[in-house]
């Protein structure tokens, strides 16, 4: 990350592919922060809050005066950027073109619920003014799923803001937790996420494994009767879900430090790969090649 001219409130939080990115936060933690599975933004500091508008024009300008065109990408941070008035956004697009001439790609996280506010033709400006990529957290496509972790979304508000960036030509990636219906529900996660999937077609796809670092008192305490899975039982629900896919080309990344084994490729043209990387995980784990717990990003 850059050494910018840039007031953050940690931790800060990106994604693995924006670690070349400047970082731009006009907005502190998660508006909706009930996630129970989630602890990204659950530090005292991270009171959801939006940047002074001032403030982020003055930190794109200085950033401007610093970096002129060296900078490629931007991130707009912290979790969910596109909160924000469709015209507060478009001001900070036009600010970034003005300032920071040398950017091609300008991203954000994206909750669902925040495209609700938003007519097609507001993420329509958006796309046209440089928000070229977003990252939805969809979790799930399951509703159980998606009710006992707190997620506020649903199979169709998902699918519905997934359709909406589609048709502005935003592009999306998506990730599923591996996991996160614990023994019970695995089966239906695995199933609609992939339903999920299939209905919206993302440009991107990954999967990370559910962890709990600090513990699962928060989350158990909404869903009660749910049991881990093993790592046999966590490539099973990823085999179960890759094999419901019917992607015509999505890349698929599942190479997280939570997961046990890495899978790259592309959807659908490297689907029988996959799968069969996974078979043998499951059938002879001994001879795959699976992280070490200790490696494990947890």
């Amino acid at each position: 990350m850059f050494s910018v001219p840039v007031r953050y409130v940690e931790p800060v939080f990106r994604p693995p592919s924006e670690a070349q990115s400047l970082i731009l936060p006009v907005t502190d933690g998660c508006s909706w922060n009930k996630c129970t599975f989630c602890e990204m933004y659950t530090a005292p500091q991270k009171v959801f809050r939006a940047r002074d508008e001032d403030e982020v024009m003055t930190t794109i300008r200085r950033c401007g005066e610093r970096f002129g065109s060296d900078v490629k990408r931007v991130f707009l941070a912290d979790g969910d950027a596109t909160v924000l008035p469709t015209r507060r956004l478009l001001a900070v697009l036009e600010a970034i073109r003005a300032h920071l001439p040398g950017v091609r790609r300008i991203s954000s996280y994206c909750l669902p619920r925040n495209l609700k506010k938003k007519s097609q033709a507001e993420v329509d400006a958006l796309a046209a003014a440089g928000l070229s990529l977003v990252y939805v957290g969809a979790e799930s496509g399951d509703d159980a799923v998606l009710a006992a972790v707190n997620k506020g979304e649903t199979f169709d508000s998902t699918r519905d803001a997934l359709d909406k960036l589609g048709a502005a030509g935003i592009g999306r990636s998506v990730m599923i937790l591996n996991g996160l219906g614990g023994q019970e529900l695995s089966a239906q996660h695995a199933d609609h996420s992939a339903r999920l999937m299939n209905a919206t077609q993302p440009e991107y796809l990954s999967t990370l494994v559910v962890s709990f670092p600090l513990g699962e008192e928060r989350f158990r305490a909404g869903f009660p009767g749910w049991q881990p899975l093993d790592q046999h039982a966590l490539f099973v629900e990823l085999a179960r879900f890759i094999g419901g896919l019917e992607l015509k080309r999505t890349v698929f990344r599942s190479d997280h430090a939570s997961n046990w084994l890495a899978l790259k490729g592309t959807l659908g043209a490297d689907k029988a790969r996959l799968l069969g990387e996974l078979r043998q995980a499951i059938e002879r784990p001994a001879a795959a090649p699976l992280r070490p717990a200790w490696a494990r990003g947890l």
